[in-house]
């Protein structure tokens, strides 16, 4: 079942809520994404490097994020933070000189972090030094060797086939450069009227793969510049952009007394694809979030895939570790492992589209619409009844009052949110047992807690 309105509102939405004045903003905010997906698709990003920068900058187009540094060489926790990598060409070439690799053609062609090569090999040497996708013949897949110095190239089996058939000599050049300098992330901070956070996360590290993790990029940007545009901001937003892994790990050591505060937060990533919804519930099953995001799937009336928590996947590994808890779960479409493109060159922007996108954001704009609106109270009297005049809740001359019909004065809905808030139930509950606006219940129950008779739970 389609989703009930167009998912390009949303972006648009969150256009007429830019740093800068946008009344003569007339060009398609799907257009406007996908021109983002086009600028930032290409660029080699890695856990370092002079592309992750770039990436950070062009965002700041859409956010006031700001850029922060982590040297080579600092302890964070168990980790270490390596050397900075930068690439400016690589190829394999026959022995005409003709590219039979080329890095310019595709990016993922190197193993990310590969040390500088120039040298002339044969097969028997060269062939050690490849890697092809296991399934998927006409895919360039993904590798790494972030934390050991090491090298390879990343080939379609045609590639393979080809060299394997020629067996050398080929000239093998990897231009990169490693050297101390510094891990770079993203932070965004958007207050609201509690200093309670929440966090927003999503990784910057992978190269020209539109699912992973690009989609979840630009999502978490857009994202970001609807909370900053929204008008009486209950919750705090701690908005982050890190290198996986290494990046989160460091951003944590960086901001460990802040991190501990937080309870909840979405980690977003694999958002772009054709397929199904799915979200991968936090560790505590029991949390609120995980049941407020079913809710938020089920309001859209199509199907969803539940994910049980598990060690594997992104971030939410770093935030839910034992120094912090923190309930992160994470909203998808084609999740990672899930989609038989996964770590490969066919992970590109036919695969992934700005309308896509648009719609898992839709889905991310309803659940801060009701994160924002969700508060559950506990009365701090619960032993019979609060004596109201003591607050100064109580006309100053009884003895006249009586139920109006429906129970819906203020006076009523004092008691009545005295008697439902237990700790457990939300105020949007509350709001339609009592079938009142939540709009209007909801400064009565802010009252009540600067009282003092109330507390946020």
């Amino acid at each position: 079942m389609a989703i009930d309105t167009p998912a390009c509102e949303i972006i648009r939405i969150a256009l007429a809520n830019r740093r800068v004045a946008s009344a003569d903003f007339s060009v398609d905010a799907c257009a406007e994404l996908d021109r983002y997906l086009q600028r930032l698709f290409p660029l080699c990003r890695s856990i370092t490097g002079n592309p992750n920068r770039e990436t950070l900058r062009v965002l700041q187009e859409l956010i006031p994020l700001a850029i922060h540094d982590v040297p080579s060489g600092t302890a964070v926790y168990d980790w270490t933070i390596p050397d900075e990598w930068n690439i400016r060409d690589a190829w394999i070439a026959d022995a005409s000189g003709r590219r039979m690799v080329d890095f310019r053609v595709s990016n993922l062609h190197v193993v990310s972090y590969s040390e500088p090569v120039n040298a002339v090999m044969d097969w028997v040497e060269l062939q050690p030094r490849l890697h092809r996708h296991p399934e998927l013949a006409d895919a360039i897949p993904y590798r790494t060797s972030y934390y050991r110095r090491d090298w390879g190239f990343c080939v379609t089996h045609a590639q393979f086939a080809e060299m394997k058939k020629q067996r050398g000599p080929f000239t093998v050049v990897i231009d990169s450069e490693l050297k101390p300098d510094a891990l770079s992330y993203g932070e965004y901070l958007v207050p609201g009227r509690s200093t309670e956070e929440i966090l927003l996360s999503c990784y910057i590290c992978h190269p020209s793969m539109a699912n992973d993790s690009l989609s979840g990029v630009l999502l978490t940007a857009f994202l970001a510049r609807h909370i900053a545009g929204l008008k009486n901001r209950h919750w705090s937003y701690r908005i982050v952009f890190v290198p996986e892994t290494i990046g989160a790990v460091a951003y944590c050591a960086r901001n460990e007394a802040a991190m501990k505060r937080i309870d909840l937060g979405l980690v977003i990533t694999t958002v772009g694809g054709p397929g199904k919804f799915g979200y991968k519930q936090s560790f505590d099953p029991s949390h609120p979030i995980n049941a407020m995001i079913e809710e938020v799937l089920a309001e859209t009336g199509t199907e969803f895939i539940t994910y049980p928590f598990d060690i594997h996947g992104s971030d939410e590994r770093q935030y839910s570790s034992q120094g912090f808890r923190i309930n992160a779960a994470t909203i998808c479409r084609d999740r990672y492992y899930e989609y038989p493109y996964y770590h490969s060159s066919l992970d590109d922007l036919s695969f992934v589209t700005a309308k896509q996108i648009a719609e898992t954001l839709k889905v991310y704009v309803r659940l801060i619409k009701k994160l924002e609106a969700r508060r559950i109270y506990r009365n701090r009297i619960p032993h019979c009844e609060v004596m109201l005049s003591r607050h100064d809740l109580y006309p100053a001359t009884g003895g006249a009052q009586r139920p109006e019909l429906g129970g819906r004065s203020e006076l009523d809905l004092i008691l009545w949110l005295l008697f439902l808030c237990d700790g457990k139930l939300d105020l949007d509950r509350i709001a339609a047992r009592l079938e009142v606006p939540l709009a209007e219940l909801a400064p009565i129950a802010d009252r009540l807690a600067g009282k003092g008779v109330l507390e946020l739970v």
